[in-house]
């Protein structure tokens, strides 16, 4: 599955987490709209043994009651003129505030809400984001041919740019038509002016290849996995040649390696420049695996 896939996998899984959140959200504070709120006023009014200003209590009443009916009077006594009733206003919803509990709910929605905008928007710009400008993954510029075949030379046929993670090496032009019927065209730009850019990763396991001066090959300490100079597979466990990168050669002549375009190597068998290996190996072969 590709990294894109994954990507779009995970924020629509983020999409409905939210959408999950918001309604369940929604629902309680429906619930708590219709079952509705007492406030303080009230429930403290509610509790015994509290009179206000203005009002009799029910022993008071008894009491007054008892009274009456000891001196044979039977007629209640009237309330007094001075206590007015005040019409009811119903209050303003505006100001009812929130309670403790939607004041939490409320935040906990947003907060999470926010949280997780900010990690769909931390992948999106990961997967999405303005390619490196330097290093590995990026398209590392090397400099003029001339020049970067002098130094290959000079390094005893093999160049290590840890930028890169890459290995340069020649490319003998006499092998170019071999070379067309197998590498696709972002290999053979480099191919065609003689530089071969290669991944320093061994397709088996992945460990690090280095170079043999003595066989002038590519041999891996960790299985045993052998490739000539060019990165095709001569022995070993490895699955197919070393990976390629892609390359690029400007009109000025300069040569730049995408290292963000890695290429699967050649299949097991390819052999377009018929080197064998020029010396001792640095590495014995893997049995059974040539």
């Amino acid at each position: 599955m590709s990294t894109g896939t994954i990507a779009f996998l995970a924020i629509i899984g983020l999409a409905v987490l939210a959408a999950v959140v918001v309604i369940a959200g929604a629902r309680r504070r429906d619930a708590d709209l219709a079952t509705g709120h007492l406030s303080r006023e009230t429930i403290k009014k509610d509790e015994p043994g509290v009179v206000y200003e203005g009002t009799t209590s029910g022993e008071e009443l008894e009491r007054q009651v008892a009274a009456l009916q000891e001196t044979g009077t039977t007629d209640l006594v009237e309330p007094s003129s001075e206590t007015e009733l005040v019409p009811f206003v119903p209050p303003d919803a505006e100001t009812y505030g929130v309670t403790r509990r939607q004041f939490l709910n409320r935040s906990n929605i947003l907060f999470m809400g926010l949280g997780l905008s900010t990690f769909g928007a931390a992948i999106v710009g990961f997967l999405w984001g303005p390619a490196k400008s330097g290093g590995f993954g990026s398209a590392i510029e090397v400099g003029k041919v001339p020049d970067v075949i002098a130094e290959i030379k000079a390094n005893n046929g093999f160049l290590y740019r840890p930028d890169g993670r890459m290995w340069l090496t020649q490319y003998p032009l006499s092998s170019l038509d071999a070379a067309r019927q197998v590498y696709s065209q972002p290999e053979l730009n480099g191919m065609e002016v003689g530089v071969t850019a290669l991944y320093q990763k061994c397709p088996h396991l992945g460990c690090r290849v280095p170079s043999c001066d003595s066989s002038q090959w590519f041999e891996c300490p960790c299985h045993g996995s052998q490739y000539n100079r060019v990165g095709e597979k001569k022995g070993g466990p490895a699955p197919r040649g070393m990976d390629h990168f892609g390359t690029v050669v400007d009109a000025s002549g300069t040569l730049t390696v995408d290292t963000g375009l890695i290429v699967p190597g050649a299949p097991i068998g390819t052999n377009t420049t018929g080197q064998e290996a020029e010396g001792p190996n640095c590495v014995g072969q893997a049995d059974g695996h040539g």
